[in-house]
């Protein structure tokens, strides 16, 4: 099955909750976060797209988040990337632990480094900075207060 009709048929099933990105050079959707794990599982056990590639974020400034995920096949090779828009006041999204283990230490990168909270993921701490650092230095709003010398 091609991707273009995997797109479709997650476009007849949700077409309220989902919709295609059209300014992408890969192909990608985007989906309302309440629909993010049902989706991802359906990618996962009826389309094969069961490999989690990556996973992170983008801060969209004053618009609030993106959520990116990319998963894929290798026979036959397809890969999708898959976006939330996450609120900057409520910066929280489902976590894809459950369905994939390497999303454990991606979520929580992406927790580290853009304070994006994954709902139900197992243990949501920091991983790549200390436990007392003050904020998250790839939002757009991080102030750098200091610098070595």
């Amino acid at each position: 099955m091609s991707l273009d009709e995997v797109i479709a048929g997650l476009q007849a099933k949700y077409p309220e909750q989902l919709e295609v990105v059209e300014d992408s050079l890969q192909p990608a959707v985007r989906v309302k976060s309440d629909i993010l794990l049902k989706v991802m599982q359906e990618l996962k056990e009826e389309y094969g797209l069961d490999f989690l590639a990556d996973l992170t974020a983008v801060d969209l400034g004053d618009e609030g988040f993106r959520a990116i995920n990319h998963v894929m096949s290798w026979k036959p090779y397809r890969m999708l990337r898959v976006e939330v828009d996450v609120p900057k006041n409520r910066p929280r999204v489902p976590s894809l632990t459950d369905l994939w283990a390497a999303a454990n230490v991606q979520e929580r990168e992406a927790f580290d480094m853009f304070g994006i909270i994954y709902e139900g993921h197992p243990k949501l701490t920091r991983i790549l900075l200390s436990d007392n650092f003050e904020g998250y230095p790839l939002r757009k709003d991080f102030k750098i207060t200091s610098r070595r010398k």
